[in-house]
């Protein structure tokens, strides 16, 4: 056996089964013992992609996703995808194979200090030397695992590679425990709770990570707790529940502020400010945070008390506290939602034969896709849109990246959330920029065999940049994706098939068709998004 050999026997010791990235001569002897140790090794058309589909992956499995790729180029693509695990907290192990050890710091083609690249966009960046493989990979996957999750880089040589080992595979590793918080903490968390009149709880992307994602439910049950979402935790509850507020900072977040602002207190329920900060919204409402890290805000935010600690016991404890009571009408709750959900869905001002509107395409969607379903999407005005309006009914059925936001998410992790679940049905949403971006992956979809309709927004604009650029009274520049007439979509993209579906009836069947097809569907929704103006940034 040899250290690329044990390396990947104790990858699947740990519960990892797939890799993502693209391979180089550097890579070759960890893929051959992928190969032969029954890893898969998943080829994308770009390491950004490998980034993001193992991000996914490691938040739909629990165990870190990873991702490979070479020394120099391939290290600074895969660093995007890193990054997003590294902002939107995704455990991850992402391995990049390097020169010979004796090559290492010299003026030779490709190589750059890989450790100087990722240490500022991950937990930690490690050698993996002779000798201390074991060693070092157990404690690269305790660290991608402890809180707050993360992604881990390791570099490989290839003469550490090929080298011999007498090693022998660990137990898999354990990561950090969380402390609970204070009793005492908790005690006047329960009284600020029962004391307030018109609390509204708003669960963030800590809570995402729940064992149990039903203590949240229990709890806001247990204390009456009206509840909103941030745009990652979207679905933890399901979004059908008679509390339910809905998403903030997206689409029309001014009907959810004014809201928000009525309430006497704010109870941030795993709120991780890595998506929006509470100084953006809060106002002056007194905030309760309950959450594994102290909280990160500005001078202006009225923090009353936080409780700080492992956030389930936090939540069991909570639970265990005397019912609460408050003021909150049900029936103005449920207007709330119907007022929210018409604002998100203007009138459209064209001539209705000739417009087919972003937000009808988006129910559209939904309608198609059955409740228990999973959404990937990407980046971009349609993410705010998507975020409001798309209903969501279960944990780790809703994948955005809103830490790190970068466009080209939406495609690879479909892909991933396809491959963790394939027994479930996945759509991809994304706009016309974001499929420049990405769509050599639909081969990859087609590659793997696997069923996943891709929805494009083709709307010839980035969208969400043209809505600032108008909002700021600039004029319309460098932000045109198409200048000419549309025309009817090629017959394939890389073997692909391609559709269109120009009405929100077509779209639906067309998704609904895609969802029942033997591998990928590329469906194009000609878009009217002038409304984005009216909900976008409000």
């Amino acid at each position: 056996m040899n250290n690329a050999d044990l390396i990947v026997a104790t990858l699947r010791a740990n519960g990892i089964t797939r890799g993502f990235g693209i391979p180089s001569g550097n890579v070759l002897p960890l893929m051959e013992a992928m190969r032969k140790g029954e890893v898969e090794f998943v080829l994308t058309a770009h390491e950004g992609s490998a980034g993001f589909a193992a991000d996914v992956t490691g938040r739909m499995t629990g165990a870190p996703g990873l991702c490979i790729a070479t020394l120099g180029p391939g290290a600074t693509n895969l660093a995007t995808g890193i990054g997003s695990a590294y902002l939107d907290r995704s455990p991850m192990i992402a391995i990049t194979c390097n020169l010979n050890t004796d090559q290492l710091g010299r003026r030779i083609q490709m190589w750059i200090d890989h450790h100087a690249l990722f240490k500022p966009i991950t937990k930690a960046t490690l050698p993996l030397k002779r000798g201390c493989i074991v060693e070092t990979l157990t404690q690269a996957i305790r660290i991608a695992l402890s809180e707050p999750q993360g992604p881990v880089h390791l570099d490989l040589s290839e003469d550490v590679a090929l080298a011999p080992t007498n090693e022998q595979v660990a137990a898999p590793a354990q990561p950090a425990t969380l402390a609970s918080a204070p009793d005492a903490a908790i005690a006047r968390a329960a009284e600020m709770i029962a004391a307030a009149k018109r609390p509204i709880a708003v669960i963030g992307s800590s809570a995402m990570r729940l064992a149990d994602p039903q203590l949240l439910r229990k709890l806001v049950e247990r204390h009456g707790l009206p509840f909103a979402t941030t745009t990652m935790a979207k679905g933890m509850i399901d979004e059908d529940h008679p509390l339910s507020l809905g998403c903030i900072e997206r689409a029309c977040r001014q009907v959810q502020r004014k809201l928000l602002r009525s309430a006497d207190l704010i109870v941030g329920l795993g709120y991780d400010t890595i998506e929006v900060e509470y100084e953006a919204w809060i106002d002056d409402r007194p905030l309760l945070q309950i959450d594994i890290e102290p909280v990160d805000v500005a001078p202006t935010v009225k923090l009353v008390h936080q409780v700080t600690g492992d956030l389930a016991s936090s939540l069991a404890r909570l639970l265990a506290q005397p019912e609460a009571t408050n003021v909150w009408d049900n029936e103005k709750l449920a207007e709330h939602r119907r007022r929210f959900q018409a604002t998100l869905r203007p009138a459209d001002k064209s001539v209705p034969a000739q417009s087919f509107t972003a937000h009808a395409a988006i129910d559209a969607v939904r309608r198609a896709l059955p409740r228990e379903g999973l959404l990937s999407f990407d980046v971009g005005a349609h993410t705010h849109q998507i975020a409001s309006q798309w209903s969501a009914h279960g944990p780790k059925t809703f994948h955005i990246t809103n830490g790190w936001s970068s466009m080209g998410f939406g495609l690879p992790g479909a892909i991933a959330a396809k491959l963790a679940r394939p027994d479930l049905p996945v759509v991809c949403v994304l706009g016309d920029g974001c499929f420049q971006m990405t769509c050599g992956e639909v081969a990859t979809a087609k590659r793997l065999g696997i069923t996943l309709p891709v929805v494009v927004l083709d709307d010839r604009w980035l969208a969400l940049i043209k809505v600032k650029q108008i909002r700021r009274q600039f004029p319309l520049y460098g932000t045109e994706l198409q200048a000419e007439d549309y025309r009817a979509p090629p017959a394939h993209y890389f073997g692909v098939p391609a559709v269109a579906a120009n009405s929100a009836d077509a779209l639906e069947h067309a998704v609904m068709a895609a969802l029942t097809a033997k591998g990928p569907t590329v469906i194009e929704a000609v878009v009217d998004s002038d409304h984005y103006v009216d909900t976008v940034y409000d």
